[in-house]
């Protein structure tokens, strides 16, 4: 199994961005619970990387 990384967050984010702005009208509940989970998990390790 290969770690997941931070670059992989990033281009999970912008996927799921992408299809909710394809089809606005859906519901997107869970999608969007997930995009505020790796907004959290990206900036989280934009703040460790300025502090080190």
């Amino acid at each position: 199994m290969t770690p997941v990384t931070i670059d992989d967050r990033k281009k999970e984010l912008r996927s799921l961005i992408e299809q909710i702005q394809a089809n606005p009208s859906r519901d997107w509940t869970r999608e969007r619970e997930r995009v505020v989970v790796l907004q959290q998990m990206i900036a989280a390790d934009e703040r460790a990387r300025t502090a080190a």
